[in-house]
């Protein structure tokens, strides 16, 4: 069976046109469940008082991605994890909660997109 030089070209592209909507369906899926696991282990890692701002973690989806956040209070995210001063002086130390989850998060999210170019 000859293909000619046109065809091959065609079929050429044709394959990794497939191949790139495979890659983009499994990042997408992959975006889906490592950012549920994160929303997860944030709601376990943050600190507790009346655990409503434990509660509040959630993502929403943009685009074709995730955002994680907090919905309960989102400025409280930013005293916890680094600390603050307080009013009548002294300071407030740090509850770091959301960067282990975030950098543990990206590291996952990159091994599962490698693992599926690879494969």
């Amino acid at each position: 069976m000859a293909i000619s030089i046109d065809d091959l070209s065609k079929e050429i592209a044709k394959q990794l046109e497939q191949y790139a909507n495979v890659i983009e369906e499994e990042i997408v899926v992959a975006s889906d469940e490592v950012t549920k696991e994160a929303v997860n282990k944030l709601k376990q890692e943050s600190p507790k008082l009346t655990g409503d701002y434990r509660k509040g973690w959630t993502r929403k989806k943009e685009g074709n991605g995730y955002v994680v956040h907090n919905k309960t209070d989102y400025q409280l995210t930013h005293l916890l994890e680094n600390g603050h001063v307080k009013r009548g002086g002294g300071r407030v130390g740090a509850k770091v909660h959301i960067r282990p989850v975030e950098e543990e998060t990206i590291n996952e999210f990159e091994q599962r997109i490698e693992k599926v170019i690879k494969s």
